[in-house]
């Protein structure tokens, strides 16, 4: 296949490299990531300077933007909008699962592939620190073999996680759904040598452990794979509401 990755960790991240080499021999594999770390970017893009792309080696670029704005400038204008048989964005750096989806640059790269109606998968490892980014590149090496199994539509995007301890290769999985999670102290309060207050976006996760999670199966040891739409409409919900023909007062 031709796979189209790139990440927010950046181009010199551990993750995306690793996964580069798994995946190269077996597949064409173009490398379009951002130039340093963009995390928690979200769908942002670069609309207020000129974006630039550099040429590190064959297939290896990196551009000064976001993840998004790689997506764009790999397909639209790199390939001409030839598009790749896939994209994968990873292997981040930390988990991405629940309701931090949101703010994943790593998710917003595999939505932006699957608005380009191509078909995307996010990966994440839950705990970076000394975790076989090896074996989680092996793992989805041999996810693709069954991938057309799964049926599918572009518009449906894979968040897979990876559980950070797992030393002798990531054998389980389980399809899953994202998890919910609350943070304690979400907004820190500090204070500089001069008196002045300054604040952190910060806090550790409380997560709610559910039967058939994302979180659940990480903490079973096992990867969690968790199917997401592109499409965002509540259609029980908009049903309701045009049948109950609501009316303004008057």
């Amino acid at each position: 296949m031709k796979i189209l990755i790139t990440n927010d960790d950046g181009i010199h991240a551990e993750g995306i490299n690793i996964l580069r080499k798994e995946l190269s021999r077996h597949h064409d594999v173009l490398l379009v990531a951002p130039d340093r770390e963009q995390s928690a970017t979200s769908h942002s893009l670069t609309l207020t300077r000129p974006l630039r792309l550099f040429k590190h080696e064959p297939n290896y670029y990196s551009c000064d933007g976001t993840p998004t704005d790689s997506i764009l400038l790999a397909v639209l204008k790199f390939l001409k909008n030839k598009k790749p048989d896939m994209i994968i964005s990873g292997i981040n750096h930390g988990p991405n699962m629940g309701e931090d989806i949101l703010y994943s640059g790593t998710v917003a790269a595999a939505i932006e592939g699957a608005q380009l109606e191509i078909p995307s998968i996010a990966l994440s490892m839950t705990d970076s620190n000394g975790a076989d980014f090896k074996g989680a590149a092996r793992f989805v090496s041999r996810f693709l073999k069954i991938y057309p199994d799964l049926n599918l539509t572009s518009s449906t995007i894979l968040n897979i996680n990876f559980p950070g301890k797992v030393k002798d290769g990531f054998k389980d999985f389980s399809f899953t759904f994202l998890g919910s999670r609350k943070y304690d102290d979400l907004i820190i309060e500090r204070t500089d040598p001069r008196g002045l207050k300054y604040f952190w976006i910060a806090g550790s996760p409380v997560w709610e452990k559910k039967k058939g999670s994302d979180i659940n199966a990480i903490h079973s040891g096992k990867v969690s794979i968790t199917p997401i739409h592109l499409h965002f409409t509540d259609g029980g919900v908009l049903d309701r509401l045009i049948s109950a023909k609501i009316k303004l007062p008057r």
